[in-house]
């Protein structure tokens, strides 16, 4: 099975009546999730703001007749005061209005990313079992997926991501290189935990490494390929079931092949 039918055929997979039934979940709980922490973090923002108190000095000197005057003006600024003082100069606005939106954007892509990961690992059984029933009745289905096992995993992929975060700082004032600096952590766990989730409940252990070792430059690019995509903010709370029946009809796919 090639890689544009697999491809394809995960397209079809997902426009099912089944699959978008289940799409429901991830998208709803990434939603809500989303909504509390926002206005959270907006709630603890705007009560930093109305705490802060700065205060501004103008100098000026002018020379009159041979003398020189010089004159002070202090102005403060507290709440939303400060941000009427930014906003009221050009390039200032400007300025702020950059950083604030281009952060919010990336912030809102990785952790639409991290979330719905998480939300959609819950449902990968149920993904699974409707495209074996529509694709692959004929193979069977032996996984070495645990609770504890899961768990464990997932600690351990979160350490090894926040561990990246911090080595990989220096890199992040280089151009150009930062931005893979930056990425590369949660690509990381991107990969090895959609990975895991569909080859735990697929095929045994053992098995699944030498299937990786033996396939792994086309999972990886798979991975990056959804990991792109999923960068373009809350695109990934509805493509999130893709990510499963996509690497679970390439796990299939193999599968079949190796059966002959």
């Amino acid at each position: 099975m090639n890689e544009l039918v697999i491809f394809k055929r995960s397209i079809k997979d997902y426009f099912t009546r089944p699959m978008l039934g289940l799409l429901i979940y991830p998208l709803l709980g990434s939603l809500i999730v989303l909504y509390l922490i926002v206005f959270n973090i907006a709630g603890e923002g705007m009560e930093y703001l109305n705490n802060t108190h700065i205060q501004i000095e103008q100098h000026q000197s002018l020379v009159q007749n041979g003398n020189i005057e010089e004159t002070t003006i202090s102005q403060s600024y507290t709440g939303n005061g400060i941000l009427d003082f930014l906003l009221q100069y050009t390039i200032t606005s400007w300025v702020v209005g950059f950083f604030l939106y281009a952060g919010g954007f990336l912030l809102a892509g990785y952790f639409s990313i991290f979330l719905s990961l998480l939300i959609v690992g819950l449902l990968t059984p149920r993904i699974l079992s409707i495209l074996r029933d529509r694709h692959y009745q004929d193979i069977n289905i032996d996984g070495y997926g645990t609770i504890v096992g899961a768990i464990f995993g997932m600690m351990k992929r979160l350490f090894i991501m926040f561990l990246l975060f911090i080595l990989l700082i220096p890199l992040y004032f280089v151009p150009f290189i930062n931005i893979v600096a930056i990425n590369l952590p949660l690509f990381y766990f991107f990969h090895k935990t959609l990975q895991y989730d569909v080859s735990s409940e697929l095929i045994e252990k053992d098995k699944f490494g030498q299937l990786y070792y033996l396939n792994k430059t086309s999972f990886r690019m798979k991975s990056l390929f959804l990991y792109v995509v999923s960068l373009i903010p809350f695109v990934s709370f509805f493509i999130s079931i893709f990510y499963i029946i996509y690497i679970g009809n390439s796990y299939f796919g193999i599968l079949v092949n190796k059966r002959g």
